[in-house]
């Protein structure tokens, strides 16, 4: 959605870049000559509580703020950082969706325009290519987003509103989400987006694309939508403390590809599955467990139907639900809960071609099928 269209208060996933802001930022008018700055290295981690001492945030935003990008646009306005000293940078592919202008702010003041050179609609990534000075590449250290635990501290950083280099503070509220993403599945539904991070660090239009930080200054995600029904007069999204993220193993996996090629290759099963199971689901399904991704339908000629896996096909007493489908309780030896962890383990670890072991529960017999993963088509 562009800014031009009308909004409701009542949408509950908005990508946090929708609000269109004016081109002009304070402070961002010439090219600046400002000294090199050093390449970004990690604060202390055996520093005394970095999370909550005030110099440590401090530190932190002067060690990676140069690395953070203001993106403009005729359709609106984001974020982005630097990956490399190359000149690429990531953003969100929503960001630059149908953009013919796109220019790059950097901190210091610094403007240049930016080319499209790829990008992934499923996990809403961009990479934009920019000819800049050295001096103003400042590429920010990744982190590993599997390391990563429910109530760490994590720092955003981008440009809400058209307020750039603004700097929020907040904690990883969950790990696994997943989002619909702008590819079309076969059948006319969104494939799915995994391993995303959920974080109440505050997360508004202008956000998007941004890098999520660890307390260490590493970039464990990018910031990319917001979950509310709140809206400013002018139909803005606002802040609820439910934003989402990109897990950076995701873009360490995709980044590259994009670069080379301008695409990834997603792995592809080939299955459907319930987001969640009541207890009254369960006992119609005569399911003897209350984890893992029951599988409602299986795509003819996919992979997982050339691998035997079975979807539901005899009537539960729950209307739209089929029994006698198998239950995937585990990939690789490794204990899923549910499908949004299967979707996780397969996007961060599995490209098309790979095989991965699924453990199914199948009426009353535990089964292992090898499954040869193809690509999202």
């Amino acid at each position: 959605m562009k800014t031009q269209k009308s909004f409701s208060a009542f949408v509950i996933l908005i990508l946090a870049m929708l609000a269109c802001q004016s081109p002009a930022l304070p402070g961002q008018n010439g090219v600046a000559t400002a000294a090199p700055v050093v390449a970004v290295a990690p604060i202390d981690s055996n520093a005394v509580n970095p999370a909550v001492e005030q110099g440590g945030l401090v530190a932190l935003y002067v060690n990676v703020n140069p690395g953070t990008v203001a993106i403009i646009t005729d359709q609106g306005q984001g974020s982005g950082f630097v990956y490399d000293g190359q000149g690429h940078i990531v953003t969100n592919y929503h960001v630059i969706e149908g953009a013919t202008v796109i220019e790059i702010r950097f901190t210091s003041g610094f403007m240049t325009y930016g080319t499209v050179i790829g990008t992934d609609l499923d996990s809403d990534l961009a990479i934009v290519k920019v000819d800049a000075p050295a001096a103003e590449l400042h590429p920010l250290p990744l982190g590993d987003s599997d390391s990563l635990q429910v109530g760490q501290t994590v720092v955003a950083i981008g440009n809400p509103f058209g307020l750039n280099s603004t700097m929020t503070v907040g904690i990883i509220s969950a790990l696994g989400r997943t989002l619909d993403s702008a590819h079309e599945a076969p059948g006319g539904r969104p494939f799915t987006a995994g391993d995303i991070i959920q974080t109440d660090a505050a997360i508004n239009p202008g956000n998007s694309g941004g890098p999520l930080f660890n307390i260490n200054g590493e970039v464990i995600g990018i910031n990319r939508a917001i979950r509310t029904l709140s809206a400013t007069e002018t139909g803005q999204p606002v802040n609820s403390g439910i934003g989402f993220a990109v897990s950076i193993n995701i873009v360490k996996r995709v980044a590259p590809s994009l670069i080379k090629d301008g695409k990834y290759d997603y792995p592809y099963l080939g299955i459907a599955s319930r987001d969640s199971l009541s207890l009254e689901m369960i006992e119609a399904l005569g399911l003897n467990t209350f984890t893992g991704a029951y599988v409602t339908d299986v795509v003819a000629g996919g992979p997982a139907d050339n691998a035997g896996i079975l979807a539901g096909t005899k009537p539960s007493g729950i209307t739209g639900l089929l029994a006698g489908g198998d239950l995937i309780t585990a990939i690789d030896g490794k204990n899923i809960r549910t499908f949004d962890e299967l979707l996780s383990y397969l996007i961060t670890n599995k490209g098309p071609g790979d095989s991965v072991i699924l453990t199914v529960q199948r009426a009353a017999d535990t089964v292992d099928v090898n499954v040869t993963l193809g690509s999202r088509p």
